[in-house]
């Protein structure tokens, strides 16, 4: 914990003394068993903080503190919040310890930051914030693939498609449906919207898991989907651009739903 003289510091973060009920807990040493124990152990720490545990600006107990919680090694610990730096949750100073940063400056297309922060009480700021870059994003992006796409990237837009009617299981739809979306940010022959793409396949995968079970009409939102992959198939940006408008506004409709 930090010292009496460190606790009285002005900084801009304003870190505060962590609150005791969120360490409470302290974790079996089967559940960081292996060779990436500080990965399993940044996991839990980094759930934590997104989920409003440890509120930004509070000091987090020290290593030797967080050792004794989760009973693993410092060295573990140290690891641990040195990932935590690197996707911007944390920032650390000697004698002050690490303390927790503003929202805004996570890392929220990090991977394991954005399945944290979908798993955080707040869902629908969740949902409605991949909903607000899907409008920004994939209209345009389905309007340059059906322009640049090629017949292999075509083919995968179609098979992802298909298997999305197909499915068994709403697991396998789910799947499907973000190969989809996915492969058709790939064929829009921009390069940075393959990385971006990937990113976000978390976030997607969380979406689609909760509006496909607010959609009592699947049938409805399959036909959405084949009118989006008929239009990239027949080189028609601007209809494509509109399946898209159509299927995002059934999605907000799913989410909205919810709400009710």
């Amino acid at each position: 914990m930090p010292d009496e003289k460190s606790s009285k510091r002005t900084d801009p973060a304003k870190p505060q003394a962590s609150r005791s009920p969120a360490v409470m807990r302290k974790a079996g040493a089967a559940h960081f068993a292996g060779a990436s124990v500080h990965v399993s152990l940044a996991g839990e720490i980094g759930l934590r903080i997104v989920r409003g545990d440890y509120p930004p600006g509070t000091i987090l107990p020290n290593e030797s503190r967080w050792a004794e919680i989760f009973n693993v090694s410092r060295s573990a610990v140290r690891e641990a919040i040195k990932m935590l730096m690197a996707k911007s949750l944390l920032a650390s100073r000697p004698k002050i310890g690490s303390w927790v940063e503003p929202r805004e400056r996570w890392n929220l297309l990090d991977r394991d930051v954005l399945a944290w922060y979908a798993t955080a009480p707040d869902r629908e700021a969740f949902l409605r914030t991949v909903q607000e870059f899907r409008h920004i994003i994939e209209p345009e992006a389905s309007a340059f693939a059906a322009i640049r796409r090629s017949d292999e990237q075509m083919a995968e837009i179609s098979q992802a498609c298909r298997e999305m009617g197909e499915a068994l299981s709403l697991q396998e739809r789910i799947r499907a449906d973000t190969r989809f979306h996915l492969a058709i940010l790939r064929a829009s022959g921009n390069d940075l919207l393959v990385p971006l793409g990937v990113l976000i396949e978390s976030a997607l995968d969380h979406l689609f898991a909760f509006t496909t079970q607010q959609v009592a009409d699947q049938r409805q939102a399959q036909k959405l989907h084949e009118a989006i992959e008929k239009n990239i198939r027949l080189q028609r940006p601007a209809a494509a651009r509109n399946a898209v408008h159509k299927l995002l506004a059934d999605t907000d409709d799913g989410i909205g739903r919810w709400r009710r």
